[in-house]
């Protein structure tokens, strides 16, 4: 679809209205809205996320499908003209060098303004403030990316099928994690957390700096979004051909990507998913292990990635601003995805071996890590998920909420004691550079040798 053609969404949206009220299941990939309404996770957030008197919005519905067929119209742009916009927009924001070539083009400057300043909503105080409580507990943080976010994440063939196209899922999820990792660690870090100043470099002065690797990042990461998307729609990237049946591709007969079934790649609405399951999910895994998350800290996690999302090419008009909102927003969202556990499998089992990838095949540790992981996303995500992946069953999977009443005790030690307050946040600065070691093995960032 040509994304330059898409109705506006108040008029999309009266026009859905004088629809049949299933109007909303023009994609294959939207189901009705009651069809997996036993879903465990779904039976959570409506027992104790949602108003008792909650149901699904026309209007939200009709905006999410709308979604669908939204990319990000500014990146596609340039990317249809050929440019990879990422190097020339930090040269120009950072080092004052106007590119000859891209001084004049719209979408370009759209995206230099876009990055060049922050924008007049967003607050800096509010957004360290959820950067701090979101980076108190790294081990919980990885924990939480991973068997929560992620592989909550590859139940849903929407999301996952751009991934298992691309391949680099499946057979390099070491680096994908690390990198994902990444991410959220740099978007989260602010001038308390010594990260830059630790490997010599100038510290930053508040939370996503324009210049920081937050916003680095944010800027890379776009371009990846916007070159895959468009690989995707012209036929390219068929790794998922030997991994996913082909009568469950759903593709064109030319390869290319079928949009009347799937929307556009990497679309707004799925981008929307994303952005809650790095920071609604989070946010609410971090609290089920017993982390007291103020109000003010809630509405600064969210406050934070609303900017990374912002920022990530998401329409600011599409994201839900506050906890009730997201959550009426994510359920009503997994209400309409058609799942299909096959597709998101091979993701899962490579995310699920990575212990003893790197432990080795015989590594009672490795073993171990992974019914630990594995326990973590069947009691925090629920069980049909876990069977639907294929995860492991374990006799010690509630031992993982053994962290519950350690975590609740340190958070108020924390909050009450300087002392206590200083030993931990010594202590969690120690354990996350432990856990960077991938990074700093393969990342200029965060090698203490670099500068």
């Amino acid at each position: 679809m040509d994304q330059n053609n898409i109705m506006p969404k108040s008029i999309d949206t009266d026009h859905q209205h004088h629809q049949s009220t299933d109007a909303y299941q023009r994609h294959g990939r939207t189901t009705a809205i009651d069809d997996h309404s036993d879903l465990q996770v779904l039976k959570r957030i409506k027992r104790y996320l949602l108003p008792k008197d909650f149901v699904i919005s026309q209007e939200l519905l009709n905006e999410m499908v709308a979604g669908y067929d939204i990319g990000d119209p500014l990146a596609d742009a340039l990317a249809a003209e050929g440019v990879r916009f990422a190097k020339p927009l930090q040269q120009i924001i950072i080092n004052n060098e106007s590119n000859h070539n891209l001084k004049n083009n719209p979408s370009f400057c759209a995206l230099t303004e876009q990055f060049g300043s922050h924008p007049d909503w967003f607050d800096p105080k509010l957004a360290q403030i959820g950067a701090v409580a979101y980076r108190r507990y790294p081990l919980m943080l990885i924990w939480l990316l991973r068997n929560v976010a992620l592989m909550a994440g590859y139940s849903i063939p929407a999301l996952s099928l751009p991934l298992i196209q691309t391949g680099a899922l499946m057979h390099d999820a070491l680096p994908r994690l690390m990198r994902t990792y990444a991410y959220i660690l740099a978007v989260s870090e602010h001038p308390q957390s010594n990260m830059s100043t630790r490997h010599g470099r100038k510290p930053i002065e508040q939370v996503l700096a324009i210049g920081s690797e937050g916003w680095r990042q944010s800027i890379k990461v776009r371009q990846i979004h916007t070159l895959v998307r468009q690989n995707l729609l012209n036929g390219k990237g068929n790794a998922a051909k030997d991994v996913v049946a082909e009568a469950v591709r759903h593709h064109n007969p030319d390869g290319s990507w079928n949009t009347a079934y799937w929307g556009v790649p990497i679309n707004q609405t799925d981008m929307i998913a994303t952005h809650l399951q790095f920071s609604l999910l989070i946010m609410r895994g971090l609290r089920l292990l017993g982390a007291r998350i103020s109000k003010e800290e809630a509405e600064g996690i969210l406050h934070l990635w609303n900017l990374a999302s912002y920022w990530m090419g998401v329409d600011l008009q599409r994201l839900p601003k506050v906890e009730a909102a997201c959550w009426e927003w994510l359920y009503t969202y997994l209400s309409i995805q058609q799942l299909d556990f096959k597709m998101g499998q091979p993701l899962a089992k490579a995310l699920h071996d990575l212990p003893r990838q790197l432990m080795g095949e015989d590594n009672r540790r490795g073993r171990f890590v992974e019914m630990v992981n594995a326990s973590v996303t069947r009691t925090l995500v629920g069980d049909d998920i876990g069977d639907g992946l294929d995860l492991p069953k374990s006799k010690i999977r509630f031992g993982v909420l053994s962290s519950v009443p350690i975590l609740f005790a340190l958070d108020t030690a924390r909050q009450h004691n300087q002392s206590i307050d200083k030993k931990l946040e010594a202590f969690r600065a120690k354990r996350q550079d432990n856990m960077n070691w991938w990074l700093k093995k393969n990342d200029d960032y965060y090698n203490p040798s670099s500068g």
